[in-house]
C-alpha cells in the first residue's frame, strides 16, 4: 500500500473531517499530522476548543487512519520534519490547505501533491470547523481595488476610493492573512456571535473606534471596520480624512453572484516574522491618482459586469499599491503570480509580505483556488 499523509488541526472532529479522511485512504495507508495548540494559536490568533491530546485521540480512533501523532514544529509547515521521517508517497490536502510552500517540499522530496475539493458524505451537509464555532458568524472583508487609501497619510495627496466585499466566513483565515482578521476579532470582542441590527455606518464607526482609541500609534484602517459591518460590496471614497466622505452600498444578489464566480484565491508562502511591510515605501500624488482611478474603474466596471475591464482595474490598483509599497510582495508571491497571471483577467494579493492570498479576477477555474461567498444581507 502507499503511504498517504495529511497535516491539519482537526479541531471539533465532524462528517467533512472524516469525508477528507476517507477520500485521503482511498489512495493508501493514511498517516495524520495534527497541528498542536501551541501552533493552532500562532496561526488562528485562539485557542482550539479541544487539546491536541483530545484530537490526537479522537484521530487515532478513525478506522480510516493508520497512524497519527502531534506535528513538532511550528508555523504552516509545522509537519516538515515528519514528513521526511515518513516519506509518504501522497501528501493529500484540501484546497483551503493548499500552499505553493507545500507543493515546492513535495517536489524536493518527490512525494506526489494531490489536492481535494471538499465532498461531503452522502447526502450529509458540507461541514467546517469555522462553521461549528458560533463566533465565527462574524464575516472577513476583502478590499477588491483602493487598498491603503484608507490611510489619512494616503488619502491627503488625493481623494480616492476602497472598493470592499464582506466574506462569509465558510474557511477559517489565518491570523494576518489581509481579510481583516484583527478588526474581526475586535467585532467579535464588541458583538460575540454576529452584526446586530442597526445602522451599519454607525456600527462600522463604533468598530472603527473601537479598534483605534485615543493614543493609537498606527491607525487600523476604516475600509476593515466598513468591509466588514457593512454586507455585500462597498464603495467608501476617502479624502484626507480616515473615515469616507462618501459611502455606497451594493447588495444586488445577480451582481455580487456574479463577483462570487470570478474571485479565485491561492494561499501564499508563510511571511517572515522579521518582515517590514511599510519599509522602503515611496508615496507620491501620481501613485495615490492612479490608485484611486483604479479604484474608480473597478467599481464602473463591475456595475457594468465587464470581466476584463474589471480584471485591469484590480491589476492595475495592485501595481500602483507596489509602487508606494514596495515590501508588499516578494520574489515567492512575484513567481506566483507569473504561473497564473496569463490564464486570469487580474490579481492582487492579500497580506502583504505573504502569510495570506493571491486574489486572481478570472472567468475560468484557478488550479488550486478556493472560492469565497459575499454577504448579501
Amino acid at each position: 500500500m502507499k503511504k498517504v499523509f495529511v497535516s491539519g488541526c482537526y479541531d471539533m472532529l465532524h462528517s467533512g473531517h472524516v469525508a477528507f479522511f476517507e477520500e485521503a485512504a482511498s489512495h493508501g495507508d493514511l498517516y495524520v499530522g495534527i497541528g498542536s495548540d501551541k501552533t493552532i494559536n500562532e496561526l488562528k490568533a485562539r485557542k482550539t476548543i479541544n487539546s491536541d491530546a483530545e484530537r490526537l485521540y479522537m484521530v487515532k480512533s478513525l478506522k480510516t487512519v493508520k497512524d497519527a501523532w502531534i506535528n513538532r514544529g511550528g508555523g504552516l509547515l509545522d509537519f516538515l520534519e515528519e514528513l521526511k521521517e515518513l516519506k509518504p508517497d501522497i501528501f493529500f490536502v484540501n484546497a483551503d490547505g493548499h500552499t505553493a510552500a507545500k507543493e515546492e517540499i513535495c517536489k524536493e522530496l518527490d512525494i506526489e501533491y494531490v489536492v481535494s475539493k471538499r465532498v461531503p458524505h452522502g447526502n450529509l451537509p458540507t461541514r467546517s470547523t469555522t462553521s461549528l464555532r458560533k463566533e465565527c458568524l462574524i464575516p472577513y472583508r476583502i478590499d477588491l481595488a483602493g487598498g491603503w487609501m484608507d490611510q489619512q497619510y494616503v488619502n491627503y495627496l488625493a481623494p480616492g476610493p476602497v472598493i470592499t466585499i464582506s466574506i462569509e466566513p465558510d474557511f477559517e483565515f489565518n491570523d494576518r492573512s489581509g481579510m481583516s482578521t484583527s478588526s474581526r476579532k475586535k467585532a467579535i470582542e464588541l458583538w460575540q456571535t454576529d452584526i446586530p441590527q442597526g445602522d451599519r455606518s454607525k456600527l462600522a464607526k463604533t468598530l472603527f473606534c473601537f479598534e483605534n482609541p485615543p493614543g493609537t500609534k498606527y491607525i487600523s484602517g476604516s475600509q476593515d471596520s466598513l468591509g466588514i459591518v457593512m454586507p455585500g460590496m462597498n464603495y467608501l471614497l476617502y479624502n484626507n480624512d480616515y473615515w469616507p466622505v462618501k459611502i455606497d452600498n451594493c447588495v444586488e444578489n445577480e451582481l455580487l453572484t456574479w463577483i462570487e464566480e470570478r474571485v479565485w484565491m491561492v494561499p501564499l508562502y508563510p511571511r517572515a516574522a522579521s518582515y517590514d511591510v511599510l519599509a522602503n515605501t515611496s508615496i507620491d500624488k501620481e501613485s495615490v491618482e492612479k490608485l484611486g482611478e483604479a479604484a474608480e474603474k473597478c467599481w464602473n466596471s463591475i456595475q457594468s459586469k465587464d470581466a476584463v475591464e474589471v480584471g485591469k482595474a484590480i491589476t492595475e490598483s495592485f501595481e500602483a499599491q507596489i509602487r508606494m509599497f514596495p515590501n508588499m510582495v516578494n520574489e515567492d508571491i512575484l513567481n506566483q503570480i507569473e504561473l497564473h497571471k496569463t490564464d486570469t483577467l487580474g490579481w492582487k494579493v492579500s497580506g502583504a509580505g505573504g502569510g495570506g492570498y493571491l486574489i486572481f479576477f478570472s472567468e475560468k477555474p484557478v488550479k488550486n483556488a478556493i472560492q469565497i461567498r459575499i454577504r448579501k444581507s
